[in-house]
């Protein structure tokens, strides 16, 4: 069953190859980028072809979206795209299983616990006795982060909380119907429950600072091979500012998130101006050093709770692991 399912996504990837449209005419240095048909990384592409970004750099982008994360980090550890966006975690995982990975920051949005407006949920204490839906299943980053704040104040989640594993569009949905007390979701599920009338009443933010990090940590980023990385050095530095350009012009441009409505599946304008909000909360604003300071913390407090089956035969997030542009790393 696990090789159909790899095999599985090995051709949904080769489709996704099949379907890139034929490259610029102009003469530029190419990039592969494997992303979500959904994810924000598809909406910051479109920014930067919308804005000539790409042509001002230089480069050429040969974009494949995937309907799976699964399928998009097949697309890089089979050679069918150069960047991808995951978080450390996969990547201190396969680093320790041989391959020369690195990480560069690209979004500090955790999500939220949301509660309904009202609701007497205001710190994780409050959840003991409650029915909280979990995004993302139990090794999901945000649930172990939650659960280890819990326990350093002596409530054990697992056992006296009442935990509903699910998908994000159903659990908002559970939510909304009020059939669970709180829910963990995403940044832009929370995003979209803040806009129907829900509060972010724990932020995951507040969390990572709680458990010992010094500032918003970006747990999300662009990875690549690093020998790759060493010979393309200069393209992917030029890949790297002109989507870290994008963001910004996506964060304080509100008439954009107009166009990208369709991609993102909310038209209402209030609701659109909570997702760029949320959105630019989320853009990484410290140096690499400081980022990696706190990976590195919270990798162990994550390796605690989660043990082996989320961080594999990895004890440690290594020194090596995040990209600095122009540094010769």
């Amino acid at each position: 069953m696990a090789a159909r399912c790899v095999w599985g996504c090995v051709y949904a990837v080769m489709l996704g190859l099949l379907a890139i449209g034929s490259p610029p005419a102009w003469a530029a240095d190419h990039i592969r980028v494997a992303t979500l048909k959904t994810g924000t990384v598809a909406w910051e592409l479109e920014i930067v072809r919308s804005y000539g970004l790409d042509v001002q750099a230089n480069i050429a982008i040969d974009t494949v979206e995937l309907a799976s994360t699964e399928a998009v980090k097949i697309a890089l550890k089979g050679g069918a795209a150069d960047v991808i966006v995951s978080d450390w975690l996969w990547l201190a995982r396969e680093r320790a299983l041989g391959d020369n990975l690195l990480f560069y920051p690209y979004s500090s949005a955790l999500g939220a616990v949301m509660v309904p407006k009202n609701a007497p949920i205001r710190s994780v204490g409050d959840l003991k006795g409650k029915k909280l839906g979990v995004a993302g299943g139990p090794l999901d980053k945000s649930w172990l982060l939650l659960q280890a704040l819990a326990l350093r104040s002596g409530t054990d989640l697992k056992s006296e909380a009442s935990i509903v594993y699910g998908a994000p569009p159903l659990l908002a949905q559970k939510a909304l119907q009020g059939e669970t007390d709180a829910t963990l979701t995403f940044w832009n599920f929370a995003a979209a429950l803040e806009a129907q009338g829900m509060h972010p009443a724990i932020a995951m933010q507040d969390v990572v600072k709680s458990l010992g990090a010094a500032g918003e940590v970006a747990m999300v980023g662009y990875v690549f091979d690093g020998g790759w990385a060493a010979r393309n050095r200069p393209v992917l530095d030029r890949f790297l500012t002109i989507m870290h350009k994008a963001e910004w012009i996506l964060a304080d441009t509100p008439a954009d998130w107009g166009r990208l409505a369709p991609r993102i599946g909310v038209s209402e304008p209030d609701a659109l101006e909570v997702y760029r909000r949320r959105f630019r909360e989320g853009i990484p604003k410290r140096p690499i050093a400081e980022e990696l300071a706190d990976a590195r913390y919270l990798y162990g407090v994550l390796a605690s709770i989660g043990g082996t089956n989320l961080v594999g035969p990895s004890t440690d997030l290594d020194s090596g692991a995040f990209y600095s542009p122009g540094s010769g790393q």
